[in-house]
């Protein structure tokens, strides 16, 4: 039987989230193996598998600081009284009154936010001394993702700046390489170092004004190997947890193993050469060109074209499949795959044995 197989399949309603327990874990051990298992280095990213249960098995595993995305990626932490959790997130509006309110609410979690404007950490200073709060907070430093961060030339300034504000207070860096994807790991490698370099100025410049360390989060599940050869800096990757078919062939070197699948089945047979399946687009990340799934038990299925409920695929004899067959996919981008999916199914020695909800997909559970 492959790894994959699900013996109790006809119980499980298509399209479908699977989720295998084991390789879970199994994920989790290489990740603290790959730090020396000092997981005071370790800082997951939760945005991936948005679950309960699967941030609770790393807290068992003696994980304790996570970064998140949303605020309610913060809560779902909290209500597991996780005791270190960063948005890596600038709030802004009613985000920054939102992160005020968990504070009050879970006081046995330190919440802490990224910033890149004064504008911003000014908002989020009024909020928080209106209710006596003091609120931790990195400074975001662009290191060439080009989507968020301050500069590195001007987040010296930020923090002189932020110093002067009464209700947060810079306690680090936070610098996200989502660009660096090199397949050859000594490329990867000189471009993290190149970009991170430029963090370390920052660093230097700052603690030479408070003559305090200051905590540097870094890096994502790309360039988490580069990371883990140094003692400095607090790792954050997320997809390490689940794996997915684009990082398992952009980054080899990384030992990670598929933990997370969607199910489909065949609905129609077109022609000799064409099938549909119910894995539309509300069920597996469409941000990428076809193929966006590859099916492990069929590999020769190539979708071609897709729409909200179905996903049509040429294979080269449709006269061997028949409609009900179950294919199991491997999506190339797991995070939005996730978001999808209300709930996950979990696997145990090739069975589904449960459910467990995909809380942190909501935009709210409470606060």
């Amino acid at each position: 039987m492959n790894w994959f197989t699900i013996k109790n399949i006809n119980t499980i309603d298509s399209p479908a989230l699977v989720i295998y327990k084991e390789r879970i874990q199994q994920n989790i051990l290489l990740l603290k193996g790959m730090v020396n298992d000092d997981v005071t280095l370790l800082r997951p990213h939760v945005k991936t598998n948005k679950i309960s249960e699967v941030c609770s098995m790393m807290m068992e595993a003696g994980i304790t600081k996570f970064k998140c995305a949303t605020i309610a990626e913060a809560e779902m932490l909290a209500i597991l009284k996780a005791p270190d959790v960063l948005l890596s997130y600038q709030p802004v509006g009613p985000k920054a009154d939102r992160l005020a309110t968990l504070v009050e609410k879970y006081p046995s979690t330190h919440f802490s936010c990224v910033i890149d404007n004064i504008h911003a950490a000014e908002y989020l200073s009024t909020v928080f001394a209106a209710k006596k709060i003091l609120l931790n907070v990195f400074i975001d430093v662009n290191t060439g993702m080009n989507r968020t961060g301050i500069s590195p030339a001007h987040a010296p300034q930020l923090f002189e700046a932020v110093e002067l504000l009464p209700a947060i207070k810079v306690i680090g860096l936070h610098a996200y390489d989502g660009h660096i994807k090199d397949t050859d790991v000594a490329q990867r490698k000189h471009n993290v170092d190149a970009a991170f370099s430029k963090v370390l100025i920052v660093a230097a410049t700052i603690e030479a004004i408070t003559k305090q360390p200051l905590k540097i989060v870094a890096g994502g599940s790309p360039t988490f190997p580069v990371y883990a050869e140094r003692s400095d800096v607090e790792c954050s990757p997320g997809t390490f947890v689940f794996w997915d078919w684009g990082y398992k062939h952009a980054m080899p070197d990384e030992p990670f193993e598929y933990a997370a699948l969607v199910i489909t089945r065949v609905i129609s047979i077109i022609d000799e050469h064409t099938i549909t399946t119910d894995l539309g687009h509300k069920s597996v990340a469409a941000e990428n060109p076809f193929p966006r799934v590859h099916f492990l038990n069929a590999p020769e299925v190539t979708p071609i074209s897709q729409s909200e409920e179905h996903l049509v695929a040429k294979v080269p004899d449709s006269s061997l499949f028949k409609t009900g067959d179950v294919l199991y996919g491997v999506p190339v981008h797991i995070c939005p795959t996730v978001a999808l999916y209300e709930r996950a199914v979990v696997i145990e020695k090739n069975a589904a044995v449960g459910e467990w909800k995909v809380v942190a997909r909501d935009r709210r559970i409470n606060v």
